[in-house]
Order: C-alpha cells, then structure tokens, then sequence
C-alpha cells in the first residue's frame, strides 16, 4: 500500500480543513517546501497536495507553488484541486506534476474526462468526495444526486485506474477512515482505491492494508503527530 502524506494550500499557505469546511482553515505548517523535505525524508515516494482555491474557484489557483514543489523534490506528486480542462491538465502533467486529479471535473465533464483518461491513463486520479454517500463537487460545497458507487462504476466505465475516495464527514476529524464505504468501494469496482479522511493512527493504516486499499492519504495526523510518517510507510510495505 502506498501511503501520501498530504499538503493542501490556500491563500499559498499549508493548511488542513475540518469536514472540509473553508471557515475551518487551520495554518499547520510554516514552510510549504521544508514540509516537503520532510516528508521525503521520512521515506515518501508520493506527495498529495490540493489547490483548495482552485477548487472553491474552479480554475488553479497556486500552480507556481506546486510546480516548484515537483521540481525541489524527488517524490511523485499528486495534484487535485481547479483542474477542469484538458489545458490544465497538460500543463500541469508537462512541467513535473505526476498525476492529476479530477474530481468536479469527473461529475460535470465525463466527455472532457474520459478523453483525458484515454490520453493520459495513470497520470489521472478521479476524486470521489462524498457526503453521507452522495457525490460532493466544488470544493465539496455543492452535493448532487449521485451515490458515490454509481459514480466510481461510471469512472470505471470509462477507463479510470485510480479512484481517490473521502467520506467528507471524516476529513480532518482524526476519528478514523470510513472503512464501510471504502471496502464497499473497493469491492464494487476493479479501480485502485485510496482512502483518504480521518486517519489517526498507525492501526487505521495496518485496517486500510488490510482491506485492500491501494494507498492512503494522510494529513493532519502527521501534522498533530498522532501517526508518524516512517512507521506508517514500514507498515504499508
């Protein structure tokens, strides 16, 4: 299992939300690229980070950050958050980001997204946030009608391989991931899954292992210290 510590960014700051709230933004780093380090210095091959303007705005809104975390450092980075045409995803994609995520982009634009699956196969991660089981867009501010397993069979329909999977209540609550949805997930679609919201501890990793997760994301537990990066990436081994 692969495990991607997470950097998310607004206002060019390292922050973390609560159940994904804006009014919750919580400054938890001082340095974008000395977390990064230290992240890569623990052993992390992968690094998620997240555009939560861009997402909010629906357009990026702090590439030149991201863009020089891929070139300071070694790891793959995992990058979602505004991208909603084929343009950003290029220019992304050419200039040091490893995988892009497309989440709104998924819900509003099958067209648009299943051209960049066959175009860029595993550079594209599909973001299912959700919201008691139903599909959240927007930078999780809008809700639509759409269960979370109908739209990963719909992804898988037209070729995603990657599938990120947050149950929003979870985010940020260090209360444990939603393990009931993402084995459900896991079961109902031949994607790689990796869970992401409400990571604690190293048992939440030793679970997600356990029930088959293809990786998992962590954020704020790193940031509290409630799970340590090393173990947790010996763990997954």
């Amino acid at each position: 299992m692969i495990i991607l510590p997470a950097i998310d960014i607004k206002d060019g700051r390292c922050v973390r939300l609560y159940k994904g709230d804006y009014g919750s933004v919580t400054q938890v780093a001082d340095s974008i690229l000395d977390t990064a380090a230290k992240f890569q210095n623990a052993g992390a091959k992968w690094l998620h980070m997240v555009d939560l303007d861009g997402a909010k705005d629906g357009m990026p809104q702090n590439t030149k950050i991201f863009l020089d975390v891929a070139k300071s450092t070694a790891m793959k980075v995992e990058l979602g958050g505004g991208i909603r045409n084929i343009k950003t995803i290029e220019h992304y994609l050419e200039n040091g980001i490893s995988r892009v995520i497309l989440g709104s982009a998924a819900v509003k634009n099958p067209e648009m997204t299943a051209f960049a699956l066959k175009e860029y196969g595993d550079k594209i991660a599909i973001g299912i946030d959700a919201k008691n089981g139903f599909v959240a867009t927007q930078g999780w501010l809008d809700t639509n009608e759409i269960d979370y397993i109908e739209m990963a069979k719909r992804m898988e329909d037209i070729g995603a391989k990657y599938i990120i999977y947050t149950d929003i209540s979870k985010d940020g609550t260090l209360q444990g991931p939603n393990s009931e949805q993402l084995e459900k997930i896991n079961n109902a679609v031949s994607c790689n899954i990796i869970a992401s919201g409400g990571i604690r501890n190293i048992d939440d990793i030793v679970n997600l292992k356990n029930i088959g997760m293809h990786g998992a994301i962590c954020g704020i537990s790193l940031y509290k210290g409630t799970l340590d990066l090393a173990e947790a990436l010996k763990i997954a081994e």
